[in-house]
């Protein structure tokens, strides 16, 4: 009995003695100010993410503190361009930290390009398979974006001929999805066609996104929880566990089935991602792997359909409660098409000439970032400087993009929907080079920006008066 209350005792000053160490060896952050809980353990950070809308707390947190806050013990955001530089810049060597490791398997050999922390295999595979993701590469899928882009307008007429009420997320959610598959996999998974959650794929996306975003901030429990939760459906390590069988049994059907070729010259007709990866892997089996392909091909599904629904969501809301904002647009779309420089599927090229639209996209994604957490990233050897605050060496810092979209001294009238403050800021480079220093929108599925800008373009009709 003495010995089993004892324990909680020894767990306790083993707490108090490394809080202790970590504040004299962190003295210089010792007056970076944050909730006082945040001085000793990682709960009210864990609390905050799971109520939802830390995005919120964050923002108000750098309105009451400044641009350094502390939100756990070693834990600090940040809200300052320079240091969005240094974090993240290409070349920049802050590894990503251990909130990542939730988004993986906790096998170590079972690896995936998001959440990788060793940014030499990163750097590498990304070099690797850059030319996939290329926009040269992309354009080439716009065939398939153009397939679901007309189901799903589809679907919005039939609804509105029906005068019947529909969830645009759910749908958006659909669609993403079903593009990915069609770009991934050569073959849309059918949710556009029932406009329901088939084999619970979604909620198993949204399952595995909860649990990795929760587990990785206590990342030591993710190796612990993983193999017992899996077993069960209702939790996200389930989630994570039916997703990586789902990849993995889309592959097996590819590869058993032979690629379409074209009979005249022999050579594969539009090619999906998988298709390129199998071929790569045929050609040059040590470069392209097993293993690559099922990494890749997850990868895709877990980061592009989520955050493609949830912009598309975002650009959507915005034009549907700003309807002076939808008729100027309209009103472009309209003198694009009369002067004959719209095709009748335009083309992704062709939107990327209209600046009213490209405003648009890019004041949405300003207000509703797709990630509402910090990118969190480690400070190297040698420790570094930020803010005017040194952090030492192993230092975890983070900017989080709302806090950064929502600066009042980049973006005045931040909480206001404005397209037009990209347009105007066209006319003073100087302006619009710190608006794009600190615009960081989140967005990992392949051609999420080529199939979100073709969707929105045909929704556009939805309800729409004959012109």
């Amino acid at each position: 009995m003495i010995l089993l209350l004892l324990i909680p005792c020894l767990l306790l000053a083993y707490r108090i003695i490394s809080l202790l160490h970590t504040s004299f060896t962190t003295r210089s952050l010792f007056s970076v100010p944050g909730p006082f809980s945040t001085r000793l353990t990682k709960l009210w950070y864990f609390n905050r993410v799971r109520r939802g809308h830390f995005e919120q707390d964050n923002i108000q947190l750098h309105q009451r503190y400044g641009p350094v806050v502390r939100i756990a013990p070693d834990h600090y955001t940040i809200n300052d361009r320079a240091a969005i530089k240094t974090i993240y810049s290409t070349g920049s060597k802050f590894a990503k930290a251990a909130w990542y490791e939730g988004w993986k398997h906790p096998d170590p050999d079972r690896w995936t390009l998001f959440p990788d922390r060793d940014m030499k295999r990163h750097a590498e595979t990304r070099k690797r398979f850059s030319s996939l993701y290329s926009m040269s590469s992309l354009v080439h899928y716009e065939e398939f974006v153009d397939q679901c882009a007309d189901i799903f307008s589809q679907r919005l007429s039939e609804h509105a001929a029906q005068k019947k009420g529909m969830n645009l997320g759910h749908w958006f959610q659909c669609y993403a999805f079903d593009v990915i598959g069609h770009i991934t996999f050569g073959q849309r998974f059918g949710f556009l066609d029932e406009g329901r959650d088939i084999e619970g794929t979604m909620a198993a996306l949204q399952k595995l996104m909860t649990y990795s975003t929760l587990v990785g901030i206590y990342p030591e429990w993710h190796p612990r929880l993983f193999g017992p939760l899996s077993k069960f459906t209702w939790s996200g390590a389930g989630g994570r566990a039916y997703i990586m069988r789902f990849v993995q049994e889309k592959i097996r059907q590819h590869n058993d089935s032979k690629p379409k070729r074209d009979p005249a010259n022999g050579t594969l007709q539009t090619q999906g991602f998988l298709e390129k990866m199998i071929l790569a892997r045929d050609k040059d089996p040590e470069k392209v792997t097993d293993y690559h392909l099922f990494m890749m091909g997850q990868s895709n599904v877990i980061a592009g359909s989520d955050t493609t629904a949830i912009s598309l969501s975002a650009v959507m809301y915005y034009l549907l409660h700003n309807p002076v904002v939808l008729e100027k647009l309209r009103h472009e779309i309209d003198d694009f098409t009369a002067r004959g420089l719209c095709s009748t599927r335009v083309t992704f090229k062709e939107s990327q000439e209209m600046p009213y639209f490209q405003a648009i996209m890019k004041e949405a994604l300003r207000m509703h970032s797709a990630t509402g957490l910090p990118l969190w990233r480690v400070v190297p050897a040698g420790g570094t400087e930020l803010s005017g605050r040194f952090f030492p060496e192993g230092t975890v810092v983070g900017v989080n993009t709302w806090v950064a979209h929502y600066d009042e001294e980049i973006f005045p009238d931040a909480k206001s929907f404005r397209p037009e403050r990209w347009i105007e800021a066209e006319s003073d480079s100087e302006r619009l080079k710190v608006m794009n220093d600190m615009y960081m929108p989140v967005s990992g599925a392949p051609g999420s920006s080529l199939f979100s800008q073709k969707l929105i373009w045909n929704s556009l009709d939805w309800g729409r008066e004959p012109v």
